[in-house]
């Protein structure tokens, strides 16, 4: 049975640039098949939809639609808008995150609660009101993707409250793949991918060097693509992984193995 996922239609957040593992997913998504509909954060000089827009075209998006988790109305919109045009749900990827550059540096313990708030909502909480939104919606046996990292169960240097957020979501994606599991088989599952050069990890402090440490310990003594995640993910929305669900799936070569 080869991955098939011919007639699937598929939500992605989190499209930022063509750096963006989202991207990564959105491309192999396509390449199995699967009917896109892609969001995009909306910014008041309207850069960033352009930017999506241009860099999604190729793949032929059936829905494109403005979304920013911190606002309830255009989370309504997006699901009513799939529920008009597409009826249904078959898979949901999210790939949102957020922490201010001042809360990934320094102690972790000077986090201020405004950042603690704002990284926690965006990055972990999102999931549950989007899960909310799709229930109704989603096919039998649908799936539902979401992106973490080893921060969430290692202290990472410059990851700090992005660690503890990371942590609460892979905590979510076993709650939700309790909740939404019996009545319609959805099967809910994280990646952990390894580090990857990309606008959200830019943020990060010694990203660089965090990549090579990763390329010299790693067992296949490289670091990861946004392809190879996005094959992960095209893998766990399809009917192959249909017995998965609740679970971290770690796409990282390796590197979470080693004991350095």
């Amino acid at each position: 049975m080869l991955l098939d996922l011919s007639g699937k239609k598929i939500l992605v957040t989190g499209i930022a640039n063509n750096r963006s593992i989202a991207w990564g997913i959105a491309q192999q998504l396509n390449a199995a098949g699967a009917d896109i509909g892609v969001t995009y954060l909306p910014d008041e000089k309207g850069r960033f939809e352009t930017k999506v827009r241009e860099l999604t075209a190729p793949l032929n998006p059936s829905l494109f639609l403005p979304l920013n988790v911190q606002d309830t109305s255009q989370i309504e919109v997006v699901f009513q808008t799939i529920e008009d045009q597409w009826k249904q749900l078959d898979g949901l990827v999210h790939c949102l995150a957020f922490a201010g550059k001042e809360e990934l540096i320094g102690d972790y313990s000077a986090t201020t609660s405004e950042g603690f708030a704002r990284a926690l909502e965006i990055s972990a909480y999102s999931l549950a009101p989007l899960c909310r939104h799709a229930k109704p919606l989603f096919s039998e046996g649908a799936g539902v993707i979401t992106l973490t990292y080893l921060g969430a169960e290692r202290a990472i240097p410059n990851y700090n409250v992005m660690g503890v957020a990371k942590a609460a979501l892979e905590a979510s994606v076993r709650y939700l793949s309790a909740e939404l599991g019996p009545e319609k088989q959805v099967r809910v599952n994280a990646i952990s991918a390894g580090p990857i050069r990309t606008l959200a990890s830019s943020a990060i402090g010694g990203i660089l060097e965090m990549i090579h440490n990763v390329e010299e310990k790693a067992p296949l003594r490289r670091t990861v693509t946004q392809m190879e995640v996005g094959n992960t993910a095209a893998f766990l929305l399809s009917d192959l992984a249909s017995g998965i669900s609740g679970q971290t799936i770690y796409v990282d070569a390796g590197y979470c193995i080693n004991g350095m």
